[in-house]
């Protein structure tokens, strides 16, 4: 026999958390669906859990306009509902004189975007904030922290559930069809059931390409392909932390390089790095540790030999290969590719966590729901 359903969000990673408690809010019965055991054990249990400003991204992306509201947003939601977090600031920073034209130009970049809290500061003003710092010049980001994000997980569960959400782990979506006014999902694991909803929202993180190929009756040439990118973190053993605010070299492409991180733990982390791989492999390798102490040495030279410590690991959804700048986020709904009540997500990782709320917002605007109650 097959259920029947209102709305279906595929994916209990922060982002489709927060699409489901922003449907719920406007009156939705949404049902989460999750392959794995519990919520956020992927992408948003295995990411730096900063608060992005919004500086690195092309003016008037998705990745840049949701990552400014998000954040906005995103304090907040935190503010309000206790949810640990701090703003940090960050410093990005130029290690040599070549690198200062860039630096000048990711200001710019960040003004077009909105970010209007920037500073650009000398070497010394940079090193008088951060004595253990090198640098030939900086900019200060004052808007960007770091968040408890499996609190927020929690707290934008709990309040899709306290409007009537309903959340099911073990729940994977084995394939579907697209119907005439409805979706139809298999589903497997311990509810498996065939399934018909009128809507459904594909963020299913890593498994959201493989969910929108399983649905007869979709384009194939609308899903793009998936690659792997692996980012793994090191901790810093034995030592205090040596800074006080995030620091963030020059980026390269899509990738903002080995940066640091101090949580709200103090827990001192470097990472991530990228490497392209074919499957979800989450281990560290303690022999890639070597870059590592090239990369930090660069910005700070008194790191120790020795100190750095396999962290854990992280796989991100690129929709590019190795060499291409990462590209926009792909969030499309009915008008994009013609199926009632279906939205994708494709490529959602860094901003993502940082623009949760705002995603949230957008995808109920792509399926036509207003204000939530």
């Amino acid at each position: 026999m097959t259920e029947s359903a209102d709305c279906v969000v595929i994916g209990a990673g922060v982002v489709g958390l927060a699409i489901a408690r922003r449907l719920a809010l406007a009156g939705r019965e949404v049902l989460i669906l999750e392959a794995a055991e519990s919520f956020g054990t992927e992408i948003s249990s295995r990411n730096s859990e900063v608060v992005h400003a919004g500086i690195y991204y092309a003016k008037d992306s998705l990745k840049a306009r949701l990552c400014v509201t998000g954040r906005r947003a995103l304090y907040a939601f935190c503010v309000e509902r206790g949810i640990a977090h701090k703003r940090t600031a960050k410093l990005i920073v130029a290690t040599e004189d070549a690198q200062l034209p860039a630096l000048a130009r990711l200001a710019e970049t960040a003004a077009a975007n909105g970010v209007d809290d920037l500073v650009r500061l000398s070497s010394a003003e940079a090193m008088a904030l951060e004595p253990e710092l090198a640098c030939v010049a900086a900019l200060l980001s004052p808007s960007t922290g770091v968040i408890d994000g499996h609190g927020l997980m929690l707290a934008l569960l709990s309040e899709a559930e306290g409007r009537g959400a309903t959340f099911a782990a073990h729940a994977p979506i084995l394939g579907g069809r697209i119907g005439k006014g409805f979706i139809e999902l298999e589903i497997g694991g311990r509810h498996a059931m065939d399934l018909r909803a009128r809507t459904v929202v594909n963020a299913a993180g890593l498994g959201a390409n493989a969910v929108a190929h399983g649905l007869a009756g979709f384009p194939a040439a609308r899903v793009p392909r998936l690659y792997y990118a692996k980012g793994c973190y090191y901790t810093l053993s034995g030592m205090r932390p040596p800074f006080a605010r995030l620091i963030y070299p020059m980026p390269v492409d899509a990738w903002l390089g080995i940066h640091v991180t101090v949580d709200l733990g103090g827990q001192v982390r470097f990472g991530p790095d990228i490497e392209f791989v074919d499957s979800l492999d989450y281990a560290v390798d303690p022999a890639r540790a070597e870059p590592f102490y090239r990369a930090v040495r660069s910005y700070w030279p008194a790191l120790p030999d020795g100190a750095l410590q396999p962290g854990y690991a992280g796989i991100r959804p690129r929709l590019v290969p190795k060499g291409t700048p990462a590209p926009d986020f792909v969030i499309e709904g009915p008008a994009a590719h013609g199926v009632a009540g279906l939205v994708h997500l494709f490529g959602i990782e860094s901003p993502g966590l940082t623009s949760s709320l705002a995603i949230a917002d957008h995808v109920a605007a792509l399926l036509g729901e207003g204000h939530p109650a």
